[in-house]
């Protein structure tokens, strides 16, 4: 018998159905993969699981029994827990608060017993594999500290089914490790786990099944040892992709870009030296931590240099502010989309027009007809899915708010694109549209600067291939000489 199943679930929202009977078993004591691109329904699905939202139709059973009145806190009754790729968490309490205050009753006249607290949350963290101080302040820890918490508490909760939505997005490959090692624990035990990802190489190694929805609909459910990377991308897109890596050969020009020696206290970099030229796409790997996003920042002027130059067209420049790098044409793609890649409550017409206001404004004032047709064209040439200019960027799947936050920057004209971690978090389908827009680019002459933590996406789409360690420069590869061995090597601070 099933730990969970869903049968039929269809869901309609303002007439656009996203579910059309869609159907899932969750076993206990299995990790059970959902995979789709985004906007195939799956977020849906997880919340009528989890009770968040009601299903129209169709029916979800918990050990055979039918679930009716569904709602968040009786999923927790029922043992169902979520940790989703943004965690949710009370900034300003401590750690300890926050895996407690799930897990006791509430009560008016309950004393707190603190020490008890703090006890019970040390040994939940260690049982998730995290050394983490249960009095510190969850506004003090990384995003992958914070998911061990949610992922702490739902252990606490004694979740029979856990739900992990993009766990990995923001995880080093050590962190990957020990979390892979706590969902074994908990499959052993016997609890039911819905892992969503779109790292189809962690899937195959952690998942027992595999479940693939594509528009709103249940494509097929296998055993994962009978199916292969290529196979799931079939099933989630619909048509075999040959060219995640679209990457063509395009004429390369002059030197646009150049670092002479470059550092920057502030952001801990050093001695980085490095040349791009037009229709260049630019690589640069390392792992985290090794100071490619904080080379990005300053390039930008986040984090002004404060040795060494940066020249564009041959001519040094000094840039100490993000204005400065836009008046040059240098557009920056932050690896945190939601964060500080688009406004999630503005207007996808705003979002678009954010870095180039003064193209569409008069007299201090936005004319908002010049901002509509700046918006329009760049919607329809990066074929983002949207109903209207004036729906909200969160309303946005992942992979149309990164190309929002592409149009941005595209609206500047740039001479000199930075991309960091571009194709983070979006479906395959997606990704394959980003990678062939940054093909696009290269060719009409722009200069791009592309880091990823992925080897194969760096390798795929780079021309050459830079690889940082610990703030400096530790080689730079041609596309031919490259491999995940040399890459690693460098990364890791040893001769490629």
């Amino acid at each position: 018998m099933a730990l969970l199943t869903a049968t039929g679930i269809t869901k309609s929202y303002a007439g656009v159905q996203a579910l059309k009977g869609v159907s899932l078993a969750l076993r206990a004591g299995e990790v059970h993969a959902l995979l789709g691109e985004n906007g195939a329904g799956k977020s849906t699905l997880i919340k009528i699981i989890t009770g968040a939202v009601t299903a129209d139709a169709g029916t979800l059973t918990i050990d055979g029994a039918g679930v009716t009145h569904h709602t968040p806190s009786a999923a927790r009754a029922l043992g169902i827990a979520a940790v989703y790729q943004q965690p949710a968490l009370f900034a300003d309490l401590t750690v300890a608060e926050n895996i407690c205050m799930a897990l006791e009753g509430a009560s008016v006249w309950r004393r707190v017993d603190w020490a008890a607290r703090v006890k019970l949350a040390r040994e939940l963290l260690e049982r998730a594999g995290a050394d983490i101080d249960p009095e510190r302040t969850v506004a003090t820890l990384s995003m992958p500290e914070q998911q061990i918490v949610e992922i702490a508490k739902a252990i606490g909760a004694r979740a029979r089914i856990l739900i992990l939505d993009e766990p990995t997005a923001s995880l080093t490959e050590r962190e990957v490790e020990r979390l892979f090692r706590v969902i074994r624990s908990l499959r052993s035990e016997g609890a039911g786990i819905i892992y969503i990802s779109h790292r189809l190489d962690e899937v195959a190694e952690i998942a027992d099944r595999v479940t693939v929805l594509r528009d709103g609909q249940t494509v097929a459910t296998r055993e994962m040892k009978d199916v292969d990377r290529a196979e799931l991308i079939r099933l989630m897109v619909g048509r075999d992709i040959h060219a995640i890596f679209p990457k063509r050969t395009v004429p390369v020009g002059e030197i646009v870009l150049e670092a002479r020696g470059l550092g920057s206290r502030q952001a801990g970099i050093r001695d980085v030296s490095f040349t791009v030229r037009r229709g260049e796409i630019f690589g640069m790997a390392g792992l985290v931590g090794s100071g490619r996003t904080q080379l990005a920042e300053t390039l930008f002027g986040l984090t002004p240099a404060d040795r060494g130059e940066i020249l564009l067209h041959g001519r040094a420049v000094r840039i100490a502010t993000p204005a400065d790098a836009i008046a040059r044409k240098i557009g920056y793609l932050p690896e945190d989309r939601r964060q500080h890649g688009v406004v999630l409550e503005m207007a996808i017409a705003a979002n678009t027009t954010l870095a180039s206001l003064a193209a569409v404004s008069r007299h201090g004032l936005i004319d908002e007809a010049a901002e509509r047709r700046v918006a329009r064209a760049y919607v329809e040439r990066l074929r983002v899915k949207t109903h209207s200019l004036y729906a909200e960027a969160g309303s946005l799947s992942g992979g149309n708010q990164q190309k929002v936050a592409l149009a941005r920057w595209l609206a500047i004209g740039p001479e000199v694109l930075i991309l960091d971690e571009p194709t983070q978090g979006v479906d395959i389908g997606s990704k394959s549209e980003i990678h062939e827009m940054m093909v696009d680019l290269a060719a009409q002459g722009m200069a791009i600067v592309m880091i990823s933590s992925e080897l194969p996406e760096v390798m795929g789409m780079s021309d050459r291939i830079a690889v940082m360690h610990s703030g400096a420069l530790a080689g730079t590869l041609t596309r031919a000489e490259a491999t995940q061995e040399k890459l690693l090597a460098l990364a890791l601070g040893h001769a490629a």
